[in-house]
């Protein structure tokens, strides 16, 4: 069994009311419902909320909200393990069955689509692992980037003797893009990570990857959403 989990508080400070606010027509936290519903893989949909509002409008776009988070698990301070335990430990007391995968979906991953999920739970399927993270191209390698000495100098933030400077020439990395975590519910409970050793990268390209954090990231969204209508 495969339960999906959407992780989504009310206060966001970055942007006012963010989980709700609409991009092309539909709140935001509709774009994930709309995909793990989609995706047809996803056995269970149900919403980590403290706000009724998000709740109720969760509910309307079909995903399941059985309980509403405790305000001490929706500060700025919460981490997405607790926001995990919490529902997991909701889980275990009410269900009979447990699930064997979690797939933990950000509200604000709204360009993930349902066959990047069908795609994720495929490649986790495939092997002997504990969990699948999605990974995008990262913008900035971290052999180009510096830092700033005691003394107010820029310094290489990394060694680069050898490396070159054209990026090219450089070895590809890559960044976790926050759109899908997928872990096996053993894994969760022993590591307590959600990267653990046996992760696989789901690639997902730069378009879908971005992940909505303050009001300049929701401009590129609603840039992106028009482009693609009037395409």
């Amino acid at each position: 069994m495969i339960l999906g989990l959407i992780t989504a508080r009310g206060g966001s400070k970055g942007v006012p009311g963010k989980n709700t606010k609409l991009l092309g027509g539909r709140p935001l936290i509709a774009w994930s419902i709309t995909a793990a519903l989609e995706s047809k893989v996803v056995d269970r949909l149900i919403v980590s909320t403290d706000d009724s509002n998000i709740a109720a409008i969760c509910e309307q776009w079909g995903a399941e909200v059985p309980f509403i988070r405790p305000p001490s698990l929706a500060l700025d301070q919460s981490t997405s393990m607790e926001v995990m335990d919490h529902a997991l430990d909701w889980w275990g007391e009410h269900e009979t069955v447990l699930p064997e995968v979690v797939l933990l979906l950000q509200p604000t991953s709204p360009f993930r689509t349902a066959d990047d999920i069908r795609a994720a739970v495929n490649l986790f399927q495939s092997g002997d692992i504990d969990a699948v993270v999605s990974v995008c191209v990262a913008p900035n390698h971290p052999h180009l980037m510096s830092t700033i000495s005691e003394d107010g100098l820029l310094m290489p933030f990394m060694d680069t003797s050898g490396c070159g400077t054209r990026r090219q020439d450089l070895p590809p990395v890559y960044a976790v893009n926050g759109a899908i975590y997928l872990n096996s519910l053993i894994s969760l409970k022993r590591d307590r990570v959600f990267i653990p050793p046996r992760t696989k990268p789901y690639f997902m390209p730069p378009s879908r990857s971005l992940d909505i954090d303050d009001p300049l990231d929701f401009c590129i969204a609603e840039a992106l959403v028009k482009r693609h209508l009037e395409l």
